[in-house]
């Protein structure tokens, strides 16, 4: 009698644990299918019509940098922008280059910071001046250590900024290097960028990247710019995207001509720090925007967790290896068309 309760306590478990990997892997493929359907919405921009356009960049120790992006900006195809550079309290020379630089053209605007109030991030307050600088109700964010894929990027991206559209998402990829700490960062930002980029086209803009997206000045005045997370380190884009972006108000321009090129971490430590400052904004998201992203983490923790558990104990070891190629060939697929577009 007790030998049979065990083994039927021995099944019921079985049978448990294979129920949690069906859930978790139904709950991963159709994470992947919303991705795709979001893809498959977002078109490149056709025809871009060029307005006045302010360009802004916060820049703190950056003159190396700055000496190869200002080029690439200067050779942009657009008829009427204005560069506007945030010199955040620099000390290697920058402010100096960006002076005489001035002197060799009309298109730069310059804000030099000398000291931050304790009450806002620096990054923040740099962006906050350089949006009251900028002569245009049009703009566009991108870093110093960022560089343009096109000399159409301007047009592109503003394209983006309509009469209806307040906010605009771009992508913003990784330089290719060697090793594997690069390898896994342009994969994780590629992940990265296709959901808030097909989650935006589905009517739920979550997130941006400042390395390139652009947004009205009306709309950052009207609403108190940072106001709220004026303190935290980091959410400049994210928690503006977060705070101010809706499916009326946000517009999406992908593709070769609105690229943004950037320079990847060059240790794992540097990538560690950067990712904890990325989860610790991730609080701040809404109920509703941790509820989606959570949907993808813990379906894809369990899925795993329980696939090697499945292995352990060769719970149905032909079904499980036929739903486990299954996810991988899906998942790939959506990497693919993701990395395409």
């Amino acid at each position: 009698m007790t030998t049979s309760i065990i083994f039927a306590s021995a099944d019921m478990l079985d049978i448990l644990l294979f129920i949690l990997f069906i859930i978790s892997l139904i709950l991963q493929i159709g994470y992947l299918l919303t991705i795709q359907l979001g893809l498959r919405r977002v078109t490149t921009a056709k025809n871009p019509k060029p307005e006045p356009i302010s360009v802004i960049i916060c820049a703190k120790n950056q003159l190396g940098n700055l000496k190869i992006l200002i080029p690439y900006l200067l050779n942009q195809s657009h008829p009427n922008f204005e560069i506007v550079i945030v010199n955040d309290r620099s000390t290697d020379g920058t402010r100096k280059f960006l002076d005489d630089q001035r002197k060799s053209t009309s298109k730069l605007t310059l804000v030099h910071v000398e000291e931050t109030p304790g009450h806002i991030d620096p990054k923040k307050y740099a962006i906050t001046l350089g949006v009251k600088a900028a002569a245009h109700e049009k703009l566009i964010f991108t870093d110093a250590d960022c560089y343009p894929n096109s000399n159409h990027w301007l047009i592109h991206l503003s394209s983006g900024l309509t009469d209806d559209r307040s906010i605009v998402l771009g992508y913003s990829g990784y330089e290719k290097e060697d090793g594997f700490l690069n390898y896994f960062i342009r994969f994780e930002t590629i992940w990265t960028g296709s959901q808030y980029i097909s989650l935006a086209a589905l009517g739920h803009p979550y997130m941006g990247v400042g390395r390139n997206m652009g947004y009205k000045k009306s709309l950052f005045l009207n609403s108190k710019g940072f106001n709220g997370y004026q303190k935290l380190t980091g959410g400049d884009d994210d928690l503006f995207v977060q705070k101010n972006a809706n499916p009326i108000n946000t517009s999406i321009v992908i593709g070769p001509e609105s690229l943004v090129w950037s320079k990847p971490k060059q240790t794992w430590r540097e990538y560690y720090i950067q990712k904890l400052r990325h989860l610790s904004i991730g609080k701040q998201y809404s109920l509703k925007s941790k509820a989606i992203l959570s949907v993808w983490s813990s379906s894809h923790f369990l899925f795993w967790l329980l696939l090697i558990s499945l292995a352990i104990f060769r719970i149905e070891p032909y079904l499980s290896s036929g739903f486990f190629f299954l996810r991988t060939y899906i998942f790939y697929f959506t990497f693919k068309r993701s990395s395409q577009k």
